[in-house]
This record gives structure tokens, C-alpha cells and sequence, in this order.
């Protein structure tokens, strides 16, 4: 037998170079499931990405999700695509082991809580807002370390400076003054010993079940490390967010960074997405 794809519309062009197209996926000629391909907005024309990939309940377990995959790699590397980027849900147990099995790689993943009482800090630790001197130097060291993240994964550094720029730029569009921006400096008897950026998104903005909060930079000072303050940075978000009458606190952590995931899991966070990517030779 023999599995191909077979295009449904013509290529989709932007100005920018990205490309988007879809796809019947054929056994001899027989429809049997539906694919999607893309450029990635975020990295650009070099980056391709499988939107979707739905192959029928009758087909699966068929080798058939192996071959489309295989296929649309095939077409990226037409693109002149350098990689390939997938995000998975964490219940998608099947594309995740496909995955997998073909060689991609976990990049990081976004985890999530559903929010009940709000905690209290430890004793001798209190929270407060960053200063407008503090927000400039933090800025910088948060995007470096992004950027950072980003090229030590697969990322072109080049592009990855882009992204953390990007980010940074859509996200806190006004600095520290940004609407829904919480920008908090911990504090253990007087002495700062971490900051937190938290975020508070507008239920009217989000998808459905999107958490209402999303944490996206901890950072405990080099000399604090080691003494339970990045769990009381946690902590610190759950009741900013819970203050604020968010129900749901969302983040993002890198695949490699061991202890950001363990103290995550034993704050009761558990994976929604998983994004991996592959390099295409």
C-alpha cells in the first residue's frame, strides 16, 4: 500500500515568506485522514511546523500517522525548512509516543493549576513591587536568559534574541506599567532574594480553559539558591493570582531544567501541552 499526500487547496503565501498548506492523507488514493503544514510564525520561514495531523479512527495503528509525518517532513525540507516544530496535548498519549519514536525532541512543556486557598509566605519572607531601576536591569537579564533557553534547544541563536525581544516587547508593551503585569521583588528579612513576573490575562482575551494567570520569569539570586525561595516566588503567584480572582495558574518550563520541574509537580502543576521539535537533515 501505498500513503501519500494529496494537496486540498492551493499554497497559502504571507508577505513575510511564511507558507501554510493542507492535505489529504491517501492510502492508494483513499482519503484516510487529514494533515496541516505550516511555516512558524514565531521563527520564521526556516522553521516549519505540523499543525494537525488527524487520521481516521478506522485507519490508526496502521503505521499511517508514521508515514503522513514522515511525508510532511518531506515537504518542509522542500520549503527549506531547518527543523520541524509539534505541540502535543499531554492526553495525546499516541501522538506523543509517534513523536517520539521519530525523533523529535521535548523543548519545553506548559503546566497548570486549578487554584483553591491562597498560601501564606514563610516567615521573614515578604513581596514587593519592582522598582522602575530594578524592571530596567531585570529586563535584561530576563531576556538574555530567554534567548538562552531558547538557542541551548534548538533555536538559532539569532533567532532566539529575536524571540525573547519579541516576547518581551508583546507581552510588557508599557514596561512595568503594563496592564495586568504583576512585577513583584522577594524579599527574606529585608534582604532581596528573587523577583516574579506574573500576568494576568483578560478572560474576554484567553481561550476556553485557559488558565487566567501565567507566571513567566522566577528568578532567585545566584547567592539565595538552594534555600526555598523560588517555591516562595510560587507561592507569591498563586496569591497575586488568586487576589486578583483567577481560578488557574498557567507556566511554561524548559525540558533539562530538573529542579523548576520538581518543585512545579510537588506544587500540584501537571502538563497541558508538550512542544518538541526535530532537526530536519
Amino acid at each position: 500500500m501505498t500513503t501519500t499526500l494529496r494537496p486540498t487547496a492551493p499554497e497559502q503565501r504571507t508577505a513575510g515568506g511564511g507558507r501554510s498548506r493542507t492535505y489529504e492523507v491517501c492510502v492508494n488514493s483513499r482519503p484516510v485522514g487529514r494533515i496541516e503544514l505550516a511555516t512558524d510564525a514565531r521563527f520564521g520561514p526556516r522553521a516549519g511546523r505540523i499543525v494537525r495531523l488527524d487520521i481516521a479512527e478506522a485507519d490508526r495503528h496502521r503505521g499511517r500517522g508514521t508515514v503522513a509525518a514522515l511525508a510532511a517532513e518531506e515537504v518542509l525540507r522542500g520549503w527549506r525548512c531547518e527543523r520541524v516544530e509539534i505541540a502535543a496535548p499531554a492526553d495525546a498519549h499516541a501522538a506523543l509516543a509517534l513523536a517520539t519514536a521519530l525523533g523529535y525532541t521535548e523543548r519545553n512543556r506548559n503546566m497548570a493549576k486549578t487554584l483553591t486557598a491562597a498560601p501564606r509566605l514563610p516567615e521573614g519572607s515578604e513581596a514587593r513591587p519592582m522598582t522602575e531601576a530594578e524592571f530596567a536591569d531585570w529586563e535584561e537579564r530576563a531576556k538574555a536568559g530567554y534567548a538562552d533557553d531558547w538557542a541551548r534547544r534548538g533555536v538559532p541563536a539569532e533567532q532566539a534574541r529575536a524571540k525573547a525581544d519579541a516576547d518581551h516587547r508583546a507581552a510588557l508593551p508599557a514596561g512595568r506599567a503594563t496592564p495586568g503585569a504583576l512585577l513583584s521583588v522577594l524579599t527574606h528579612h529585608g534582604t532581596p532574594v528573587g523577583t516574579l513576573w506574573a500576568a494576568l490575562r483578560d478572560p474576554r482575551d484567553g481561550s476556553p480553559g485557559e488558565p487566567g494567570a501565567f507566571v513567566h520569569d522566577v528568578e532567585v539570586g545566584p547567592a539565595h539558591r538552594g534555600r526555598g525561595h523560588g517555591r516562595s516566588l510560587m507561592l507569591l503567584a498563586e496569591i497575586q493570582a488568586l487576589a486578583a480572582g483567577r481560578r488557574a495558574l498557567g507556566l511554561n518550563v524548559f525540558a533539562g531544567n530538573t529542579p523548576a520541574l520538581r518543585l512545579y509537580e510537588s506544587l500540584g502543576y501537571r502538563p497541558r501541552t508538550f512542544h518538541l521539535y526535530k532537526t530536519l537533515l
